[in-house]
């Protein structure tokens, strides 16, 4: 199942407008919903991305995979997979921290955050500055 960038494009425009709409209506104090189902938009879309993933990463190991290329394919499908876990971690602690199930500072609410910051600015300079050997 492939998806075009046009369907890609679209599912993550709905996906960010119905929970913005849900934010609205909770600051707004219109809903009175907890904070986990304001995030259900968010949760489905990244449940929709890590199924993607998973099932591109579990293509490897088919018989007949062609392995050329595949150690570095590897390692950025391994950053995607930590990047998401990151942001659902990030998440999670938000919806907690909002709901007041727990009493965490602030600080370290954002530490998944900031770390996924992080590794996003690593893999950015990685990718301009290094150039391939030919």
């Amino acid at each position: 199942m492939r998806m075009s960038l046009a369907q890609r494009v679209l599912l993550t425009w709905l996906f960010t407008l119905l929970f913005l709409i849900m934010l609205v209506l909770k600051l707004d104090e219109k809903a009175p919903w907890n904070w986990f189902l304001i995030f259900i938009p968010v949760w489905i879309f990244d449940t929709i991305l890590l199924v993607m993933l998973i099932v591109k990463m579990a293509g490897r190991c088919k018989s007949g995979f062609d392995p050329r290329n595949g150690s570095q394919n590897m390692k950025k499908k391994v950053w995607y997979l930590t990047a998401m876990l990151l942001k659902l971690a990030f998440c999670l602690a938000l919806c907690a921290r909002l709901q007041r199930f727990t009493t965490m500072r602030l600080a370290y609410v954002f530490i998944p955050l900031w770390a996924l910051l992080i590794g996003a600015m690593l893999e950015l300079g990685y990718n301009v500055f290094y150039v391939p050997r030919d």
